[in-house]
């Protein structure tokens, strides 16, 4: 009788709590993009890790947002609603020493009968190491949970803590994917990804959330990757703001993304990135679907 263990692990928490970069010091892999600034995941990431006798699929879905103003905002609860409540754990992160009303509403969507381990992220900032244990007390008070793990998704503190915990948690059932595979996304899609993390890194505060990337073309040529992108803002005004002067800023989002994406896919890349207006488009459901938003 197999005793191999596998399952479903979706991570979830409001936005800006640490859950990408969770994810990605879990597979050991930059899967998920990373920026300080909040509602960077718009896709969900599955991210696999695989030992001899347990496979962990993670899924990284989008922070739940609290107040759905677009359509965009819609479908992205829809998902990360979706990708909670079909998962075998939940993975509920919060922020060290702080939690709020945008916490609690995530608690809510978790089914009760669902196991949930509560992962205190950031404990590396917590200016007074005492605050910790009366967090976590007060955490425990909110439901009960399969386990609560203090960890630092930056610095892998307590990481195999929250791994021991969770193949605990596993369903036996037999893997899902093949060993050597650490995620179902194919380079396409990072691709759109790792630009978009350029224009989070690049822009202030506002402005990144009012754009989008679409690969128009990515084409293998031997060795090389010929890929050809759209940044898509709301207004024309912006567009010159993502330009920048004389096409500088553009350049500088293009250059570090095409050293990235070198990076992931082991080879030469030939990136074209140019921008349009496509008013409207965060609230569009079919130009939302051709960004990849219903998947």
């Amino acid at each position: 009788m197999s005793t191999f263990r596998c399952g479903t692990i979706a991570i979830v928490g409001r936005p800006n709590t640490g859950k990408s970069t969770l994810l990605n010091r879990l597979v050991g892999e930059k899967l998920s993009i990373v920026s300080p600034k909040a509602q960077t995941t718009r896709h969900v990431v599955t991210g696999i890790l695989s030992e001899p006798e347990y496979q962990f699929v993670f899924l990284d879905a989008p922070g739940l947002q609290a107040r759905e103003r677009e359509t965009v905002h819609r479908m992205l609860n829809r998902r990360a609603l979706e990708v909670l409540r079909s998962s075998d754990i939940v993975v509920f992160v919060v922020e060290a020493g702080r939690f709020g009303a945008e916490d609690r509403m995530v608690l809510g969507h978790i089914p009760r009968e669902r196991q949930t381990v509560a992962v205190v992220n950031k404990v590396d900032r917590l200016r007074q190491k005492s605050e910790l244990l009366p967090f976590i007390e007060r955490l425990a008070r909110e439901r009960e949970f399969h386990a609560i793990v203090p960890l630092s998704a930056r610095t892998g503190k307590n990481i195999p803590e929250l791994l021991r915990v969770l193949r605990a948690a596993l369903p036996v059932a037999p893997r899902m994917f093949p060993p050597e595979q650490v995620t179902d996304r194919d380079e396409r899609f990072f691709a759109a990804e790792l630009l978009r993390e350029k224009l989070f890194q690049q822009l202030g505060e506002e402005l990144p959330y009012r754009c989008e990337v679409l690969v128009e073309s990515f084409r293998e040529e031997g060795k090389l990757r010929r890929i050809e992108a759209a940044i898509l803002v709301d207004k024309e005004s912006q567009k010159g703001i993502v330009v920048g002067a004389k096409g500088a800023r553009l350049k500088r989002i293009a250059e570090a993304a095409r050293k990235d994406m070198e990076r992931l896919f082991g080879g030469k890349v030939f990136l074209g990135v140019w921008v349009k207006v496509r008013r409207g488009w965060s609230d569009n459901e079919r130009v939302l679907r051709q960004l990849g938003y219903g998947n």
